[in-house]
């Protein structure tokens, strides 16, 4: 430990540069003591020219745990002391960038099994993750899985194995960041992964309120395998379906009162914590499916209820726009309106669409990320804001809303598409870090729905508004193209499931 307090001594070679960032959430980290570091290509030069790691921290305003790290871990003056002296620390907003959050994400639970938020990952100077989890308490000497035990021992391994850290950093690497295997869709294996969704849905119902069951049930991916049982039952008259599905949405429509006594004091990795605004996009759009299939007015009630909360908030306050979430957000209350007859929810949502294409979208280009701060292209961006259009066009009428569409299906294809079928997340590699050059098909849902499962469903709307048989063809091959990744996925692939039934049933 002498070296390590010889270390912590000296003064790091960097600042905090936090202060300019585009995001608040960022911007709050810039009065810790830790010299936290943009995720940028500088960043990784320097790890490599001072022969560190780096510490990886990626969290979001949305996240119960998150705020509680910052409050309680990095604000205290030794473990910011430590990470300056051992390694470049690298602070990211997944809202910001959920393709480098999706791919961490991945490579966390490659290392330790773990799910949720916040990561804390430690790199290579390449980027390369060798290990990591999700929340880590600030001092736990009994364990040794406290930061102030932890920080010194991942620099030490670092600094005395570092073949052994660059090839398990390889390896993991090469697991987070494979390509799915193809696979033909199938009536009778989606059959079966449909009754995994529906086991794997009651089991998190087990124990009901205050008893467990509504820690488990906080993310949009919940709420989509909810929305694939209710068309289960339309399709099927699965009677199982429909008591499971019900059941989920009456935990969702407790108050939230009742559903935080449930949350409350879960440790980091066990609460999903999705963003508020997604999962209630994600419940009115099963609200909505709910009242066509089971005709039960209090869905219809609760529903327009939430259209109307939603929509007046979707241009509101002074949160960052992102335009994956908010092509998501404003899709799913569209789609309600039209179906609840909600014409003022309609035209909110549609005056928060043509706020997003005309700051965000340019024809022939496609949709940026943010609208400042970030010029990234990622394909969620360009998925969610086509659907929106769709919707809009399907309430409307109005065409310039399919041409958009369009638009954005050609910018897909021509940007993210595989010649063997699906879509890759970026449209180019990451300039950071080498050991994210790879691009990748993004395969399960996370706080949005899996890319390419909703890029299928967005090309088969598209096909039934243009009567062209080339989108279904392109959305059938998408799902083929990561169709070998989903047996035993479950939940997580609820949209591939959505997507996937939907296509069988068309043949």
């Amino acid at each position: 430990m002498c070296v390590v307090a010889a270390c912590v001594a000296e003064r790091g070679p960097f600042t905090n540069r936090m202060a300019q960032s585009a995001t608040s959430y960022l911007a709050r980290a810039a009065r810790q003591p830790v010299d936290w570091q943009p995720w940028s290509r500088d960043a990784f030069a320097l790890a490599a020219k001072l022969d560190r790691p780096v510490l990886l921290y990626i969290g979001g305003d949305a996240c119960h745990w998150c705020t509680e790290t910052d409050r309680a871990i990095y604000t205290d003056p030794e473990i910011g002391s430590l990470i300056n002296a051992l390694f470049v620390p690298v602070r990211v907003d997944r809202d910001e960038r959920p393709d480098v959050a999706r791919r961490y994400q991945v490579a966390v639970e490659r290392l330790a099994g773990l799910q949720g938020w916040p990561l804390t990952v430690f790199l290579t100077a390449d980027g390369g993750p060798f290990f990591g989890g999700t929340y880590f308490p600030a001092d736990d000497p009994i364990t040794g899985r406290g930061l102030k035990q932890i920080l010194p021992e991942v620099a030490r391994s670092y600094r005395e194995n570092r073949a052994f850290v660059i090839q398990h950093a390889a390896l993991v690497r090469q697991l987070a960041a494979g390509d799915p295997a193809h696979g033909v869709l199938q009536r009778a294996p989606l059959q079966a992964e449909i009754a995994r969704l529906r086991t794997e849905l009651s089991a998190a119902l087990a124990g009901g309120p205050g008893e467990g069951g509504g820690t488990r049930l906080s993310s949009v991916m919940h709420v989509e395998a909810v929305s694939v049982l209710l068309a289960e039952f339309a399709r099927e008259n699965d009677s199982t379906a429909l008591a499971t599905a019900r059941a989920a949405l009456d935990l969702f429509l407790e108050p939230e009162s009742s559903r935080a006594a449930t949350t409350a004091g879960a440790p980091g990795g066990v609460r999903r914590e999705d963003p508020p605004r997604l999962v209630q996009a994600a419940l009115l759009r099963a609200l909505a499916k709910a009242w066509v299939v089971t005709g039960d007015v209090r869905y219809r009630e609760r529903g327009r209820e939430l259209a109307g909360r939603i929509a007046r908030e979707l241009r509101g306050g002074d949160r960052p726009l992102f335009a994956d979430q908010e092509g998501y957000v404003i899709e799913a209350v569209l789609h309600s309106a039209a179906t609840f007859g909600d014409a003022a929810a309609e035209r909110r949502a549609t005056m928060a669409l043509d706020g997003v294409l005309q700051r965000m979208y340019a024809r022939g280009w496609g949709v940026r990320h943010a609208a400042a701060g970030s010029v990234h292209r990622l394909l969620q961006d360009q998925v969610q804001v086509a659907a929106a259009c769709l919707a809009a066009h399907h309430a409307s009428g109005d065409r310039r809303y399919l041409d958009v569409a369009r638009d954005l299906a050609a910018v897909i294809e021509r940007d993210y598409g595989d010649s063997l079928g699906g879509y890759y997340d970026r449209m180019e590699p990451d300039p950071a870090a080498p050991a994210l050059s790879d691009r990748s098909k993004p395969v399960f849902d996370d706080m949005l729905p899996g890319g390419n499962a909703w890029a299928a469903r967005m090309l088969l709307r598209l096909a039934e508004a243009t009567g062209d048989v080339r989108y279904r063809r392109r959305a059938e091959a998408a799902l083929e193209s990561i169709a070998g990744a989903v047996p035993g996925a479950g939940i997580r692939a609820a949209a591939f499931l959505g997507s996937a039934r939907e296509v069988l049933a068309s043949r």
